[in-house]
């Protein structure tokens, strides 16, 4: 017999761990070469790993809702290689077996209960948690640790110097600053990471329904933007009249002649492109105390999947795509998105986001920012309103064609003057399209 060990397979550029989130397979269970045997989950993205082999899994290195780095083995297959008929078992000293045993129930007395942050109201990052937990710290020990980061938050170094102070525990600390990481990671709920919140009275006439997965990591990533960024918005009224007369013109001839639809998302999305090319101070992200300053255009656009979740698929190097093109990366990701047939890369690699809450009729909206990233722009619903005209001849009321555009901005490296001048950008490339263009 031989044994096989089942790897996380690489899932895309810059995806470098995934959740288990369903073991399709158990102990013992019969496997077939390209077999599925469990299931995990990116940041937003749902994939399967299949067996290379076949034969029978005999190990699960992992349990539901770990974290898996890319390389590590989840499993152990058994697979039948040549006939073990004539292979003599070999005879063990009973004294080595009683010896083992022995060392076992020392190893699990030894075990260190996992800590509960639960009762916690401070954050930690999954690190620091995961360093408490190997180095036997509780939860009360944590608290008295005085952080070094921000909002004094305890980092890996306050954690690990604080381990290394405790007697008879420096060798342990000096393996963990080398590996940084640990091979197996404890489970870490992205919403007990808020502040525990006020009890709620549930009656008996109420439904008690637990997040699903997407839910939760959707609820940690918007509790870390606001605790990470400064949010500032900026509002300014769009006349998009010309693009609403061009696109009721052109709209049938453009989905037979290209066989896709023609929404006014891939026009919105032209326009900021422009824009950050005019304004490059937008498309940056932070890390720490530096401003990483972004090479390609990357625009992010959120959208809603069927079950109420949300999404952001990336159409990559936007700035030099035409329409034609602009509109083909849109409807493909958004059709993918609706699907469940993105992949990790398709979510990866954001500089800026756009969001279309007036799809759902919304005028106007203060969307969080979609971190790393240091801005991102809501699409208010196009509503016929009055407005006042000018012309050479003077001023009148007509009917014409408005949205609003929302723009919130990390205000620790974009001030006001820089949010608005992006965002009023935006416009005037909407307000100042070409209504004799072509595709």
């Amino acid at each position: 017999m031989a044994r096989f060990e089942l790897k996380l397979p690489k899932m895309g550029e810059s995806v470098a761990e995934a959740t288990i989130t369903n073991w399709l397979k158990s102990v013992g269970d019969k496997i077939n070469a390209d077999e599925t045997v469990v299931e995990v989950a990116t940041d937003k993205v749902d994939n399967e790993v299949p067996s290379e082999v076949s034969g029978i899994l005999v190990e699960q290195l992992f349990d539901k809702d770990d974290l898996v780095q890319v390389g590590q083995t989840i499993a152990i297959i058994e697979t039948s290689e040549g006939d073990d008929t004539d292979v003599e078992e070999e005879q063990i000293d009973p004294a080595i077996i009683a010896e083992v045993e022995k060392a076992v129930e020392v190893a699990k007395e030894s075990v260190v209960p996992p800590v509960d942050f639960a009762g916690s109201d401070k954050f930690y990052s999954p690190l620091v948690k995961n360093i408490a937990t190997t180095e036997g710290v509780s939860i009360e020990e944590l608290e008295t640790i005085k952080g070094t980061g921000k909002d004094e938050r305890v980092t890996k170094d306050d954690i690990l110097n604080y381990v290394q102070n405790r007697a008879g525990k420096s060798a342990p600390v000096a393996a963990a600053r080398e590996t940084a990481a640990p091979v197996k990671k404890a489970p870490v709920s992205a919403t007990k990471e808020v502040s525990k919140a006020a009890p709620v009275s549930v009656s008996g006439e109420d439904e008690v329904v637990e997040m699903d997965r997407m839910r939760k990591l959707i609820s940690g990533y918007m509790v870390a933007s606001i605790q990470t960024s400064v949010h500032v918005q900026s509002f300014i009224e769009v006349d998009v009249t010309n693009i609403v007369k061009w696109r009721d013109k052109h709209k049938t001839e453009f989905e037979k002649r290209e066989g896709e639809k023609l929404t006014y998302t891939p026009i919105f999305m032209e326009a900021v492109a422009k824009a950050l090319k005019d304004y490059p101070g937008m498309n940056v992200s932070v890390d720490g105390d530096y401003v990483i300053k972004k090479k390609n255009i990357n625009l992010g656009m959120a959208a809603a999947l069927p079950n109420g979740n949300l999404i952001v698929p990336v159409i990559k190097n936007a700035d030099q795509l035409n329409l034609v093109g602009m509109a083909k990366a849109v409807n493909d990701l958004g059709n993918r998105a609706k699907q469940g047939k993105l992949k990790p890369d398709d979510t990866k690699g954001g500089t800026y986001t756009v969001t279309n809450i007036g799809s759902f009729g919304s005028v106007f909206g203060t969307p969080i920012i979609n971190q790393p990233e240091v801005g991102i722009l809501a699409l208010g619903a196009i509503r016929k309103v009055p407005a006042v005209i000018e012309t050479p001849d003077g001023d009148f009321i007509g009917i014409r064609q408005k949205m609003f555009l929302t723009h919130s901005y990390d205000h620790r490296v974009v001030d006001g003057a820089l949010g608005g001048m992006f965002v009023k950008r935006v416009a005037e490339y909407l307000e100042k399209f070409d209504i004799s263009r072509n595709f």
